[in-house]
């Protein structure tokens, strides 16, 4: 795939932030003034508005900066032509939608077909409310005799693949790069994520803390990892239920 061209937006968030909360009992109290002065509410919206973007940007940039560390290089398990490899989108969504979560993200795509190829634009939101965008133009990928359904998915894609690794700065290396790549890793199944949050809900805070820190969401345990953790928290229930006695 070749003369991508690929543009970054940003735009404001949809979802206030409790740190501008301050300004609402303000806010409030005039808006229940028969005479209230518009223009003065207008202002004081306007602030408001403002103040919302900025915490919403901050939080954002605070969570970026902290997921930043806990993104892997993904392994390139996927092979194009020439024998070359590369990182497919399901791999790099298995690796790095559990990371994203935990940080309060989410991404979704747009696609557009214009006369230049195929538009796919990436959404990243937080939970603050802020959100950025980046949009990649390609052309259709006829390569490998692909008819004209296949070439359009292909584009798709290949674009979803670039914009995420884009804008989260993914890196991918070779599946055997002296094991630094990330692979997908199978995690435990919802009955057994049910059991561990059962097990969870009977410890004391201080072992749901520490969980929560090791571990994220129970969903997130690793396949291999399902007995032990279990038996950590069977223990865990035993010791607190004891020492309450």
């Amino acid at each position: 795939m070749t003369n991508a061209i690929v543009e970054r937006h940003e735009s404001a968030p949809v979802v206030a932030s409790n740190s501008s909360a301050d300004i609402l009992p303000v806010i409030m109290q005039l808006a229940s003034n028969p005479q209230c002065d518009l223009d003065k509410m207008d202002r004081l919206l306007a602030m408001h508005e403002r103040m919302s973007a900025k915490n919403a940007q901050t939080e954002f940039n605070a969570s970026m900066a902290a997921m930043q560390c806990d993104i892997p290089s993904i392994a390139e398990r996927g092979e194009g032509h020439n024998r070359k490899t590369y990182a497919t989108l399901e791999d790099i969504n298995d690796v790095i939608k559990p990371i994203m979560q935990r940080y309060g993200f989410a991404m979704s795509f747009r696609v557009e077909h214009k006369a230049e190829g195929v538009s796919v634009t990436g959404v990243l939101m937080h939970r603050a409310g802020h959100r950025e965008e980046t949009t990649m133009l390609l052309p259709t990928d006829t390569s490998g005799g692909k008819n004209a359904v296949q070439a359009v998915a292909s584009s798709v894609s290949y674009g979803k693949r670039y914009v995420m690794c884009a804008m989260l700065n993914i890196s991918t290396r070779g599946e055997d790069d002296d094991g630094y790549a990330a692979a997908p890793v199978a995690t435990i199944t919802e009955v057994q994520a049910k059991a561990i949050r059962e097990l969870l809900a009977k410890c004391k805070p201080e072992t749901q803390d520490g969980f929560i820190k090791m571990y994220g969401e129970p969903e997130m345990i690793h396949k291999a990892d399902h007995d032990k953790v279990r038996a950590q928290l069977s223990k865990a229930v035993q010791r607190d239920q004891g020492a309450a006695q």
